[in-house]
């Protein structure tokens, strides 16, 4: 039987906890194997590339890595939640 989330693709999230929290974005996608949801903008990594025909120099191409979907809340319920009152005042 699948698992099942409390999030899916295209739904906006804002991560709740870790290093990464206070951030939002779109979910790309999910892992299920691995619990973890690829959020635009959110985790980046650098990936080193190298020399190929698309890139004859290399590089070192920035893309998004993987936040575990604990960490993770809807953007809807976030802003209901007293969560987004109590947030502010942490950033300090």
């Amino acid at each position: 039987m699948a698992q099942k989330f409390h999030i899916k693709k295209n739904d906006q999230v804002v991560v709740i906890a870790g290093s990464q929290k206070g951030k939002q974005g779109k979910v790309l996608e999910i892992r299920a194997s691995q619990n973890r949801a690829v959020v635009e903008g959110v985790a980046m990594i650098k990936r080193h590339l190298k020399k190929s025909q698309e890139n004859p120099q290399g590089k070192i191409a920035e893309r998004e890595g993987t936040v575990h979907v604990s960490n993770l809340m809807l953007q809807s319920r976030y802003d209901a939640s007293k969560r987004k009152k109590a947030a502010p005042a942490a950033k300090a």
